[in-house]
């Protein structure tokens, strides 16, 4: 069901790799209230992707671009600028990925070449769309840019390893160029710390499942899914928002302000 709120608006949507990825369904629900969308992700994801498949069902043009180089990331901004013929309204950062994750690395046996890139890639990314997006002048006047994180950025998910690192750099970059960017063109940059979710991403890590069952049961109102998160990036993008900014927004059922469950108390109890 379409509400309109995002109806004339605007945004890029990197990240979306098939249709369990949150960034896919958020292009699907921006669509659905009326935005005009740019697609983007890295020309490794794109080959190994779907993306094809949601640009023709919401006709969107797919722009590759490594988030990494701020020269494809320029190229990308003024591309999308060229295509919408003016200013963007919205851009959504749903990109992640640690490479001593893929290879088994343990936390404190990490091969620090692959940290880095995965700093880069996870966070640093964002503080580059940021910093491209600003000097392109390319963000309307109340604009809004999100990120997408995890609340192992605050507490300590073992097996979550370096991530955890990189989406604390990420919230404290959207805090910090927050603050530069709302004073000089009122864009509003927030995260978002989602439940887990079963993405390509989210499950490779180990114990993901474990992880998922866990946070259900100590979650007053269940996980949040996907398509849930996806709603709440609609709301944040649309002018309902427009004094929210510098945030990390929680949407986890409640699991972040949760000490224990009774479910939980009882399930040890046994």
């Amino acid at each position: 069901m379409s509400n309109g709120l995002l109806k004339g608006k605007k945004g890029i949507i990197f990240g979306a790799l098939n249709n369990q990825s949150i960034a896919w369904k958020v292009a699907e629900r921006a669509h659905e209230e009326g935005a005009q969308i740019v697609l983007s992700n890295a020309p490794i994801a794109m080959r190994m992707g779907e993306i094809n498949e949601l640009g023709s069902k919401i006709n969107a043009p797919i722009i590759p671009a490594d988030a990494t180089s701020v020269e494809d990331l320029d190229n990308l901004v003024k591309k999308s600028m060229e295509h919408f013929g003016g200013k963007i309204d919205f851009i959504l950062h749903s990109i992640g990925m640690s490479m001593n994750v893929r290879k088994g690395k343990h936390y404190t046996d990490q091969n620090y070449d692959f940290t880095m890139k995965g700093l880069d890639v996870s966070a640093i990314s964002f503080h580059k769309v940021l910093q491209t997006a600003m000097k392109n002048d390319a963000v309307n006047d109340w604009g809004s840019i999100l990120a997408l994180t995890y609340i192992a950025a605050q507490r300590v998910f073992p097996d979550y390893n370096d991530m955890a690192d990189n989406k604390s750099y990420l919230e404290s970059v959207a805090r910090s160029f927050g603050y530069h960017y709302g004073i000089a063109k009122k864009v509003r940059v927030n995260t978002i710390s989602q439940s887990p979710t079963m993405t390509t991403a989210g499950s490779g890590v180990k114990g993901f499942n474990e992880f998922i069952n866990f946070s259900e049961k100590m979650s007053p109102l269940g996980n949040a899914s996907a398509l849930d998160c996806a709603n709440y990036c609609i709301v944040m993008f649309s002018d309902l928002t427009k004094y929210v900014t510098m945030q990390n927004l929680f949407h986890d059922g409640g699991f972040s302000n949760t000490g224990v469950t009774q479910e939980v108390i009882e399930k040890f109890g046994q």
